[in-house]
């Protein structure tokens, strides 16, 4: 949808998928193909190493430079992607957190490995117990981000978070988020995951695996990642790995129609039985918003 309306309106396609971001993940993050890279000029894909992990506060800066740079050039900057946070950050703003010294990061990061993410939940719940109850014991990610900055800065991260956010665009933007009814999401989903190991995804997370990264950063809990790493080290067969992977994956996307939903209502939502029939009730949003003069 998003190269459809670039190539119909001479825009840039810019990213704001936390995954399509790393460069080894193109199957597994459907990132665009080389084809597609190539009719119109996309930014900020394949842009870095699975292990180099990227944060909303790292990508922000980067969307608003390619943003910038597509208003100077004349060109319409057309941002797309599934992660709810990204894209709140780039039109809201988001809150400024505290430096954390890299010998805090890495003494965190090192119990995470040690200890596992339920022991460093329990740790945290300890601490900082109004935190700890806003994350799941299974998402080392986030717990380990809330010990680092606990232990950087003295303070909870909801503090921090609770401060007001910067950041967020200046420039007009038109919000739209495309639903299709929710049986044919989940369809696809399936269909999509089983395409992408036909594709070459179980060699992408092969060579994931090969370089022994950690594995809390957050390209090796791509979605799909976790699942068929188990059956590399002969821990399912990959009927499971792929059943399993499709079971995460359509929880995802519900969680997404929530965060959609709840925290985009200033959005259009658009709605259609079938993915061919988004363009046609795009346009006419798109041309309107283009043509309204500034306030």
């Amino acid at each position: 949808m998003a190269l459809g309306l670039a190539e119909r309106l001479g825009g840039v396609v810019i990213n704001a998928d936390s995954m399509q971001v790393y460069r080894d993940l193109r199957i597994l993050s459907a990132r665009p193909s080389a084809d597609d890279e190539a009719r119109e000029p996309h930014r900020l894909y394949g842009m870095m190493s699975a292990d180099d992990p990227c944060s909303v506060g790292r990508w922000l800066p980067w969307a608003r430079r390619e943003v910038a740079r597509a208003h100077e050039a004349g060109q319409v900057p057309i941002v797309v992607g599934g992660s709810g946070l990204y894209l709140n950050a780039l039109t809201e703003g988001i809150a400024v957190m505290p430096e954390v010294p890299d010998a805090v990061r890495a003494a965190v990061r090192e119990r995470l490995r040690a200890q596992g993410a339920a022991a460093l939940h329990a740790e945290l719940h300890r601490c900082d117990p109004d935190m700890a109850d806003r994350l799941r014991p299974s998402d080392p990610q986030r717990i380990a981000r809330a010990l680092e900055v606990l232990e950087a800065s003295g303070r909870s991260l909801l503090h921090w978070q609770a401060q007001a956010p910067a950041g967020g665009l200046e420039a007009r933007w038109l919000g739209l988020v495309l639903q299709l009814p929710r049986e044919l999401l989940y369809r696809r989903c399936d269909i999509r995951l089983a395409a992408m190991l036909h594709e070459g995804g179980l060699d992408e997370v092969a060579a994931l695996l090969a370089r022994g990264l950690d594995p809390a950063l957050p390209a090796m809990r791509a979605l799909g990642v976790p699942h068929l790493i188990l059956h590399l080290r002969g821990e399912c067969d990959r009927q499971s790995a792929l059943v399993a992977a499709q079971t995460a994956t359509r929880q995802y996307a519900k969680r997404q129609l929530t965060w959609f939903r709840h925290k985009m209502i200033s959005w259009n939502a658009i709605e259609a039985q079938d993915s061919e029939c988004f363009f046609e009730k795009i346009f006419p949003f798109v041309s309107e918003f283009l043509l309204t003069p500034p306030d």
